[in-house]
């Protein structure tokens, strides 16, 4: 799995939460009233999920420290909430509060809570979990990633049509259960729903550093 990672990108692992688990996950987080729902990091259930021995210990071999979960997302594809994600990597940290650093920016807003871009040198010392709660594939919108974009660095966005003519996407097809372990830099999509599954993801961002003095994590658990 580190050679995956390394290389490509990502890696899918399978059967990382029990039926049960899964179905306690989804009693827990219900439906949001959109696409998505932020800082779940707050519920106890998902920030002992996140510090599990389970999940730090897929995660601590691919970061050079121990690792820290801060930030949650649950996302939900259905056909009431159906949605396109354009080719896109994960630049952002959500921090507490705006504090110019050097380095970090430019800032933005999401669901009123500050965004920034950091040092790419950071985005590479984190890695994102996401779980899965129904099967998913390309009929219900299942990831699609471009492997080794990850190593390209920042991708400015006319940079990322040469780079899907000359790469295979993969179409990242799990199970309930299962998770799929990625990097922020590497580029991914999404396309909408074409059946009336719902496709669930709890998506749990692990950082190995420390923010520099003045910043803080939106949330962390």
């Amino acid at each position: 799995m580190r050679h995956e990672i390394e290389r490509h990108g990502f890696a899918i692992v399978r059967k990382v939460l029990t039926e049960a688990k899964v179905d306690e996950l989804l009693s827990t987080l219900g439906h949001p009233t959109g696409p998505g729902r932020r800082g779940l990091l707050g519920l106890p259930h998902v920030a002992a999920l996140a510090r599990s021995d389970r999940l730090l210990g897929l995660v601590s071999p691919h970061l050079p420290a121990s690792p820290v979960p801060v930030r949650a997302i649950y996302f939900e594809k259905s056909p009431n909430t159906n949605w396109l994600v354009t080719w896109h990597q994960d630049l952002t940290l959500a921090l507490r509060s705006r504090v110019e650093v050097p380095g970090f920016g430019p800032w933005s807003i999401k669901d009123d809570i500050p965004h920034v871009r950091p040092p790419v040198e950071l985005l590479q010392q984190m890695l994102t979990v996401r779980l899965h709660l129904d099967d998913a594939d390309e009929a219900n919108g299942a990831l699609r990633v471009l492997p080794g974009t990850h190593r390209e660095g920042r991708i400015a966005p006319e940079k990322i049509p040469p780079l899907r003519a000359s790469r295979e996407e993969f179409i990242c097809n799990a199970a309930a259960g299962d998770a799929m372990l990625m990097r922020p830099l590497l580029l991914h999509a999404s396309s909408r729903s074409k059946t009336v599954r719902h496709r669930r993801i709890l998506h749990i961002e692990y950082a190995s550093f420390a923010l520099p003095a003045g910043l803080e994590w939106h949330e962390a658990a």
